[in-house]
């Protein structure tokens, strides 16, 4: 009952932030912390929060870090739009039956571009300009029970666009509680608690003349134009899951999560994963459920786990369709031990 009652009190900490939550579409920075990752977490829709039982929980659900039972590396990746390339490396590593730390890094890039444009230049000036985002996370998780595990990562965000950049600092919280109810899990996740973004960079120096209308003033004093601070993506997530098959060599779970970030609409992501013969996994989710707008929907995947002399390959690939956007693929590759 006591696990219980610190469920509950911290989705009552969830409630007053969902509350305040406006459907602010596009006011945020760094929204790349909210692509998902993982081939079999992305081929289930991304309703991972309550069954991330791979490295992937690093990303997912921090406090589910714990109840893997196992040491992981884990890295994935994903082409995505306009020929960006978004990565993501994941390790975590038991100290003890009950206690884990891990390490992330989120990782987008947009490639070189040549258009470098200026007032003298207009068609161009031949140079190449660089972009990308990064985010790297330390986690801590600790198993409290045989049932509730609770976990946090600490993350420095970095964003860079030509020679300007921004970073800070965030938090994520996150908790599993298995019911005693057919293996029924409950899961809930707090993301990118932290503080916001503002551009610098040599590009914003400039010189101005401070009284134009006076002779004999310094017409050229240095500036430094003020760019304007955004916020990064806070998501908060709660989930469930439940085998419904779990008979000798084959599984079946289904899985639900509802999500709420402050720069989208509410959104609900189901998925399954059917294994076979301990080996094979086949699966299918959908994203975005009754949200009015999107492009994203269905999603398939499969798996390969491999094991050999007690240690494991794991092989995973996702699809996810965008519509007018076209098609994403993701493939991911996992040592266990």
């Amino acid at each position: 009952m006591k696990k219980i009652f610190i469920l509950l009190m911290f989705i009552a900490i969830l409630i007053p932030v969902s509350a305040r939550a406006q459907d602010k579409v596009g006011t945020t920075a760094a929204n790349f912390l909210n692509i998902p990752v993982g081939g079999k977490a992305i081929s289930m829709g991304g309703a991972y929060t309550a069954i991330a039982d791979d490295a992937t929980a690093l990303f997912w659900n921090p406090g589910a870090v714990a109840r893997s039972g196992r040491s992981d590396i884990y890295t994935s990746f994903t082409g995505y739009f306009v020929d960006a390339r978004h990565s993501w490396f994941g390790a975590q590593y038991f100290l003890s039956t009950s206690d884990v730390i891990g390490v992330s890094l989120n990782s987008l890039n947009y490639g070189d571009w040549e258009k470098v444009t200026t007032v003298e230049n207009p068609e161009g000036t031949g140079e190449y300009w660089q972009a990308s985002d990064m985010a790297m996370a330390l986690t801590y998780a600790r198993s409290m029970t045989d049932r509730f595990s609770i976990g946090g990562s600490v993350k420095y965000i970095h964003q860079q666009i030509y020679n300007e950049t921004a970073s800070t600092v965030a938090i994520d919280l996150g908790l599993l509680f298995i019911t005693q109810f057919n293996g029924l899990q409950i899961g809930a996740s707090i993301r990118n608690f932290g503080g916001s973004l503002e551009m610098r960079g040599r590009d914003l120096l400039t010189q101005v003349d401070l009284d134009p209308e006076s002779q004999g003033n310094n017409e050229n004093i240095v500036s430094y134009l003020k760019t304007d601070k955004w916020a990064i993506p806070l998501s908060y997530v709660i989930g469930v899951s439940m085998p419904v098959i779990d008979r000798g060599m084959t599984h079946l779970v289904l899985a639900a999560d509802v999500m709420r970030p402050t720069n989208d609409a509410q959104t609900l992501n189901l998925g399954a994963d059917l294994k076979i013969a301990n080996m094979l996994s086949i699966r299918a989710g959908y994203q975005s459920l009754f949200k009015a707008e999107r492009e994203n929907g269905l999603t398939l995947g499969l798996g390969l786990d491999i094991n050999i002399s007690g240690y494991a390959v794991v092989f995973d690939y996702s699809f996810q369709h965008f519509g007018k956007l076209g098609i994403l693929n993701t493939t991911s590759l996992a040592f266990t031990f």
